[in-house]
């Protein structure tokens, strides 16, 4: 895996414990992952057994310090997007599964660190910095993806505590997660009557055994809540506060995403510029035709545009300290229907040879997919972009 080019690292995004944490990841990436990763797409149990793996051994090198504030075993005081951009960039470069065990432990515990109490960021947040605890962030519903408000597993109170009840679905991280965070409806329809719960996954009514099997595998499958009883203390936030939680997390990791995508789409110029140079098409390498140079162009292009939005977003959050709906969501949108169009045209470049099992640039054509999807389908991402500009005249 070649290296983050310098110049993207001395742009003034970043400081200088962003290079030294990025360098860091980078070298892990290099010596570390590849045994790690061996034997991982064998089986849909070996999936989950590598993701278990990988979430061990990032705690183990400190990387997972990243997805915790400093009073928890974190980096820095408060969450840092340019730094969990920097990893997932990073680690999506190398392996879409290493980007995705860290990716989910940051998202599935960042509505604790967001707007837990002490108590509740004591219990979670160190063993998620230190990889002893898998997170999970249960959102998504059968009826209810795009259309939070559309919400309907319910929760009900009970004495000591609530009572949660319904299926969650698309959740990364089912069957595989120590402690999830659950969204479920406590009031009254809309937005409004949403509450976030903390439920340990050894809770009696939880169901976390339907797995569900997709292009790129990773974990991700159905929870079902039935009669499942958490304390009062499992409140995340205010009752009434879910929506809000769940919309200050995915203002916070949707930037993120446009990271990860960034790193499928480095890899695949990488892989690209490799093909260019060595394949030979009537009498000449890819690479001496004026039309291959056109191409990989606007893929470079492409990249860098994407690094742009997306670390203007990720810093605007960062130094700003203010809410990044139209920037992240502009990063999320224009980086990963970027690097889809990028890996599109690395598999072009490779030929018959592209669409090979197994071949980097038809992994990464398969991991690029889902991205355009999840936190923000890129046509829901247009309305908010768009509403966005009326509110704000331009």
């Amino acid at each position: 895996m070649a290296a983050t080019p310098a110049s993207d690292l001395d742009w003034p995004f970043f400081d200088e414990g962003h290079r030294v944490y990025a360098a860091q990841v980078r070298q892990w990436a290099q010596q570390q992952l590849p045994p790690l990763l061996e034997g991982a797409e064998d089986s849909l149990d070996a999936v989950y057994a590598c993701v278990r793996r990988l979430v061990t051994e990032l705690g183990r090198a400190g990387l997972l310090r990243v997805c915790v504030p400093a009073a928890y075993g974190g980096l820095r005081e408060q969450l840092d997007v340019r730094g969990l951009s920097l990893a997932r960039e990073t680690l999506a470069r190398a392996s879409g599964l290493a980007d995705f065990a860290l990716a989910m432990q940051g998202l599935g515990s960042a509505p604790v660190s967001l707007f837990g109490t002490h108590a509740q960021k004591l219990a979670l947040l160190p063993g998620v910095a230190e990889g002893r605890t898998v997170a999970a962030f249960a959102l998504s519903e059968p009826d209810a993806g795009s259309d939070v408000a559309a919400l309907a597993c319910r929760a009900t109170r009970v004495p000591g505590g609530w009572q949660l009840d319904g299926v969650k679905t698309w959740i990364s991280n089912a069957g595989l997660a120590d402690s999830y965070v659950v969204f479920a409806r406590s009031g009254q329809a809309g937005t409004r009557g949403i509450s976030a719960f903390i439920v340990p996954a050894s809770t009696p009514g939880l169901d976390a055994s339907e797995r569900i099997p997709v292009i790129a595998p990773h974990p991700l499958g159905t929870l079902r809540l039935t009669a499942c009883c958490v304390p009062d203390d499992a409140l995340l936030g205010e009752e009434g506060q879910g929506f809000k939680i769940a919309m200050g997390t995915l203002d916070t990791f949707r930037t993120t995403v446009g990271a990860a995508a960034l790193g499928f789409a480095r890899r695949a110029l990488d892989e690209a510029l490799l093909r260019a140079r060595s394949r030979r098409l009537f009498g000449r390498t890819l690479a001496e035709f004026q039309l291959t140079h056109m191409k990989l162009g606007e893929m470079a292009l492409a990249i860098d545009a994407s690094a742009l939005m997306v670390y203007r977003a990720a810093w605007t959050k960062d130094v700003q300290r203010r809410r990044v709906t139209r920037e992240a969501s502009m990063a999320k949108l224009f980086a990963t229907e970027s690097a889809q169009q990028v890996i599109d045209a690395a598999v072009q470049l490779w030929g018959g040879l592209g669409v090979v099992q197994g071949v980097p640039v038809e992994r990464l054509y398969r991991e690029i997919r889902a991205l355009r999807i999840y936190e923000g389908a890129s046509e829901v991402l247009k309305l908010i972009i768009g509403a966005q500009a009326l509110e704000a005249g331009g």
